[in-house]
């Protein structure tokens, strides 16, 4: 009896205390909005483990360890600023020029009994780029830009990564460029420094993202400069390049939206593996095939095209661009023309690691060891 009466009081205070707690404070753990979740990077990184730790085997640890580090930067040299003084000041810091240092088609070594005859001997990097990293090992910074004496900043610091898609482009002297999702501008003002442009149209969706665009290269190329190449900014949706402006141009980048994989495992602003970016995500690759199929359609017969990303992902890469390759010959009967960058990759790299089994193209990181 005793027990009863005791259990009965115990029963009695637990739902006296329950009916203290303010009906917005009670919540089940399996709905509550105000449950704990993860930070968007440790979703980026639990997503990468499983993805890539399934791409790339046995080499995932080593580049998993790359992506988490602190990452290198290059000084991509203002062509419109003291250049000479700057690339001096730069040598001294002991950093190197790694385009203008990487052996010429001529210096490189054959592979697997190829000679260097079978490189194309038409196609050459794009000129006038000069890039300064600090070697492998070395964790020295640059410090940062300086207005020069000219009135334009000195050097503009950029992923030396982000550097080949530019190389790669091949531009040449008078050509038309377009470059299609041209935000935040490092690699418009790459395309500038070549002074192989004649028409330069840099564009990109977000009118936020165009307007540092803008800034930057309000602050590295004096306005005749800027006049002189004709460059024009637009934020139109890059989607529709190709009925707008039908093989218009000579040259063209698309560089797509992705996954970022480095910045999202580094930072929690505009990460897309934030959950309300889940959709988003998923519909990268079809974003990605038809921003590509549009920078085709824009390009000149026998013009060339760079797709790049930022991404790590086969699903971004080279899936992309089969599906786009099958989506013209297919809908505009258009054949287009797979480059073989094997000796590209050889010219670069002692700076940078290149995955060695791409089925097309080149996939490139930054070594940080």
């Amino acid at each position: 009896m005793a027990a009863l009466v005791v259990r009965g009081v115990r029963d009695l205070l637990k739902r006296a205390d329950f009916a203290t707690v303010p009906r917005r404070y009670r919540y089940k753990k399996k709905w509550a909005a105000t449950e704990p979740k993860f930070p968007a990077t440790r979703l980026a990184l639990q997503n990468f483990d499983m993805t890539y730790g399934v791409q790339f085997g046995d080499l995932w640890p080593s580049i998993r360890v790359s992506l988490l580090s602190e990452q290198k930067y290059g000084a991509l040299v203002n062509n419109f600023a003291s250049w000479d003084h700057v690339s001096a000041e730069l040598e001294q810091l002991n950093a190197r020029d790694f385009v203008n240092k990487a052996p010429s088609h001529g210096e490189l070594e054959p592979e697997n009994g190829q000679t260097t005859a079978s490189f194309p001997a038409s196609w050459d990097c794009s000129p006038n780029l000069r890039c300064f990293t600090f070697t492998k090992g070395d964790v020295s910074r640059f410090p940062p830009a300086r207005l020069g004496s000219l009135g334009v900043m000195d050097y503009y610091l950029m992923d030396a990564a982000s550097l080949l898609p530019v190389l790669a482009l091949g531009l040449q002297p008078g050509d038309t460029v377009l470059d299609l999702c041209a935000a935040p501008g490092g690699k418009t003002l790459a395309l500038l420094q070549t002074g192989c442009c004649r028409n330069l149209a840099a564009n990109d969706l977000s009118t936020s993202r165009t307007g540092r665009l803008q800034k930057i290269l309000h602050s590295y190329v004096p306005q005749d400069i800027r006049d002189r190449s004709q460059v024009r900014v637009t934020s139109w949706d890059g989607r529709k390049w190709g009925e707008l402006e039908g093989d218009t141009y000579d040259r063209v980048l698309v560089d797509v939206p992705c996954t970022t994989d480095r910045h999202s495992l580094h930072e929690e602003e505009n990460n897309i593996f934030q959950r309300s970016r889940k959709k988003e995500r998923q519909m990268l690759p079809m974003l990605q095939v038809q921003l590509l199929a549009a920078g085709l359609l824009a390009t000149k017969p026998g013009g060339h095209v760079v797709y790049s990303t930022c991404s790590l992902s086969h699903l971004q890469n080279e899936y992309v661009v089969q599906g786009t390759i099958e989506l013209l010959a297919n809908q505009y009967s258009i054949e287009v023309r797979v480059e073989d960058l094997t000796h590209f990759r050889k010219l670069f790299m002692d700076t940078f690691s290149f995955f060695p089994s791409c089925q097309v193209g080149e996939l490139a990181c930054w070594e940080d060891k």
